[in-house]
C-alpha cells in the first residue's frame, strides 16, 4: 500500500450538528477531538508504507482507532464496527456521518507496519508532546515507576506437555505443507500420540513410566527433524516455522549420547531465561515472584505524581516474565531522557534500586532515585546487638579499615563477583579476633588464618549505599517516599481499563506495541479527566478496617 496523505479539514458540519445535539455533554472521543484537534497527522507514519501501489487507509485514522479499541475494550472487528456505526467515533476521526469505515483486518496490518518500521512508540511520542504544548507536562518533578506481571497468550505447559504439543504442532504443520512426503513416517502410534493437542491426552502416572514417554517423544522428533534435513529432502521444509521450534526445542530439552535419546535434568538444562514455555509463543517465559508463577512477560509503567498536573505515563518496558526490574532501571531512564522528560525525583520499589543504579541515576541522568535497599544483613542470624559494615572506618586511600575496637585490617583484595560487579575483600587477621572482646557480635569465622572479613563496593556505591541505609529508617524518609504507592492505581487501571493481564498477541514486539497502545490510551482518558475537573479516585478502605480507624 501506498501512503495518500489525507488532509484534515475538521469535522464536517452535518456530523457535528448531529453530535452535539445527540450528546450535549459529550463522550470521551468527542472532547478529545475538541481538546487536540487531529491527533495523529498521517505524515507521521509515513515510513511505514511505500510510495507505490494502492492507497492506504489513513495510518492517522488508523492510529486513533487502535487507542480507542484500548480504551473502550474493543477487538479489532469491533472497533472498525464503532468506526462505522458510532457517531461520536465519526466526530473523533472527521468523517461523513456515512463513511463506511474500513475492513477490521487493516488494524492488523497496521500494527504490523509499526513493528517493522520500529514505529512501535510513536503514538506516546506524538500524545505526550501534545499534552506537552498544553503546558501540561514537563522534564523535572516527580516520576514513579513499578511493573506487573502479563499472561501469554497460549496456554502454561509442564515439560511433558511442551514437548509433546511442540512435537504435535511440527507434525501437523508437515501434514498440511507435504502430506504425501510425511506420510512414510507416520504410524498408527503416532496418530494416537499427536492425533488430537496434548492437553486433551492422560498421562500416564509412574515416574518411570512418564519418563519413558518422554523419552519416545524426543526419539519421534529427532526422526523427524532427521527426515527434514535429510539430503533428498526438500529445502523449504527447514523453514516451516513450527520445524524450526521444533528443532530448537529439542536442542533445549533432549541430547543423544551413545545410550540414546536423553531427557534433560537439573543442571543440564538451558537456563530459564533462554528457555521456550510454548510452542506458539516463542518470546513468553516461564517467571516467579513471591511464589507465583506465570508464563508471558512484564510490563514497567512510568508516569508523572505532580498534584498541580494530570498523571501520564511516560514510558512503558515490556520484558519477559524472567527479567527482574533491576535490570530495567537504567532502560527506563535511558527512555525518558530520549523523549526529554527526565525526573528530578524517580521513585520506585526495592526492586528497582542497587548501590550502583543511585550513583549512575545521579551522575549521569541528575536523578535522585528514591527507593529502599537493603539492609546489611550479612549477621542477621546474631541475637542481640551485632557490629554491621557502618560500624568499621573505611579509608580508601589507605585502603584499610578499622573495626570498632580499633583494629586495622591486614588484607584489602580487589575482586569481582560472578555477575561482574567489582568489589574489595577485606580481613582482619585471626590473631586480632580471637582475643577481642566483643568477638561474639562481630564475627562467627572459626580459627584459621583469617577473622571478620568485610566485602566491599566501589567507594561511590558504597557510600551511597551507606547514605540510603541511613535515609531510609527516618520518618521524613518514609512519608517522602509514601508517593510510590500511588502507582500502583496507574496498574489497576491499566489492568481493568484496557486489560493487559493478558496480551492480545503473541510475541514480544506485538505484545510491547499493546501495552504502548494501552498507556496512550489511559493518558487521553486522564487528560480527558483533567480537563473535566474530575478528581482522582480515593483509596478504597474495607468496612472492617474503617470501624479500626475509627477506633
Amino acid at each position: 500500500m501506498s501512503l495518500e496523505s489525507r488532509d484534515d479539514r475538521g469535522v464536517p458540519e452535518l456530523t457535528a450538528r448531529v453530535v452535539r445535539a445527540s450528546f450535549p455533554k459529550g463522550t470521551l472521543a468527542v472532547r478529545v477531538r475538541e481538546a487536540l484537534g487531529p491527533l495523529f497527522e498521517d505524515e507521521s507514519f509515513a515510513g511505514a508504507f511505500s510510495t507505490r501501489g494502492r492507497p492506504a487507509v489513513s495510518p492517522g485514522a488508523l492510529a486513533l482507532v487502535s487507542v480507542l479499541q484500548y480504551a473502550e475494550g474493543h477487538t479489532d472487528r469491533q472497533a472498525a464496527d464503532q468506526v462505522r456505526g458510532r457517531m461520536d467515533w465519526k466526530f473523533l476521526l472527521g468523517l461523513e456521518l456515512d463513511d463506511p469505515g474500513f475492513d477490521f483486518s487493516v488494524l492488523s496490518d497496521f500494527r504490523a507496519r509499526l513493528i517493522e518500521h520500529g514505529l512501535e512508540e510513536k503514538l506516546l511520542d506524538l500524545v505526550l508532546d501534545r499534552i506537552s504544548n498544553l503546558g501540561l507536562l514537563r522534564c523535572g518533578g516527580r516520576q514513579r515507576t513499578d511493573s506487573t506481571h502479563v499472561l501469554a497468550a497460549v496456554r502454561t505447559l509442564n515439560r511433558m506437555e511442551f514437548v509433546g504439543e511442540t512435537l504435535r504442532a511440527a507434525v501437523e504443520a508437515l501434514a498440511a505443507a507435504a502430506p504425501q512426503w510425511l506420510s512414510p513416517l507416520v504410524t498408527a502410534d503416532w496418530v494416537k500420540r499427536y492425533g488430537a493437542r496434548i492437553d486433551s491426552y492422560r498421562f500416564p502416572k509412574g515416574d518411570n513410566v512418564r519418563q519413558e514417554w518422554a523419552e519416545q517423544v524426543g526419539r519421534d522428533g529427532f526422526t523427524v527433524l532427521e527426515a527434514v534435513y535429510a539430503p533428498g529432502a526438500p529445502i523449504w521444509l527447514r523453514e516451516v516455522p513450527a520445524v524450526q521450534v521444533l528443532r530448537r526445542a529439542w536442542v533445549e530439552q533432549y541430547h543423544r549420547d551413545g545410550e540414546g535419546v536423553r531427557w534433560r535434568e537439573g543442571k543440564d538444562l538451558p537456563p530459564g531465561r533462554r528457555r521456550m514455555s510454548s510452542p506458539y509463543d516463542t518470546d513468553a517465559r516461564y517467571g516467579t515472584k513471591r511464589g507465583s508463577g506465570w508464563c508471558g512477560y512484564k510490563t514497567h509503567l512510568s508516569e508523572t505524581c505532580e498534584p498541580d498536573a494530570p498523571h501520564l505515563i511516560t514510558h512503558v518496558a515490556t520484558t519477559d516474565a524472567t527479567v527482574t526490574d533491576t535490570e530495567v532501571t537504567e532502560a527506563v531512564h535511558q527512555g525518558l531522557a530520549a523523549r526529554e522528560l527526565l525526573p528530578d525525583e524517580h521513585d520506585v520499589d526495592a526492586g528497582y534500586v542497587t548501590a550502583a543504579h543511585i550513583v549512575a541515576a545521579r551522575d549521569a541522568h541528575g536523578i535522585e532515585l528514591l527507593g529502599p535497599v537493603g539492609l546489611d544483613t550479612c549477621h542477621e542470624n546474631y541475637e542481640g546487638e551485632h557490629f554491621t559494615q557502618s560500624a568499621f572506618r573505611i579509608d580508601w586511600e589507605a585502603r584499610t579499615a578499622t573495626c570498632p575496637q580499633g583494629k586495622v585490617s591486614a588484607s584489602w583484595s580487589e575482586q569481582r563477583k560472578s555477575s561482574g560487579t567489582p568489589v574489595s575483600r577485606v580481613h582482619f587477621t585471626a590473631q586480632d579476633c580471637a582475643v577481642c572482646p566483643v568477638r561474639g557480635k562481630c564475627t562467627k569465622a572459626a580459627n584459621g588464618k583469617w577473622g571478620r572479613s568485610l566485602t566491599l563496593l566501589p567507594q561511590d556505591q558504597q557510600e551511597a549505599l551507606e547514605d540510603r541505609r541511613r535515609e531510609q529508617l527516618t520518618d521524613q524518609w518514609q512519608q517522602r517516599y509514601n508517593i510510590r504507592a500511588g502507582v500502583e492505581g496507574t496498574i489497576s487501571q491499566a489492568v481493568r481499563r484496557t486489560r493487559i493481564r493478558r496480551t492480545r498477541y503473541t510475541g514480544l514486539p506485538k505484545t510491547h506495541l499493546g501495552h504502548v497502545l494501552a498507556a496512550t490510551a489511559i493518558n487521553i482518558i486522564r487528560l480527558d479527566a483533567w480537563m473535566n475537573g474530575t478528581p482522582l479516585g480515593g483509596t478504597r478502605t474495607s468496612h472492617l478496617a474503617q470501624l479500626e480507624l475509627a477506633a
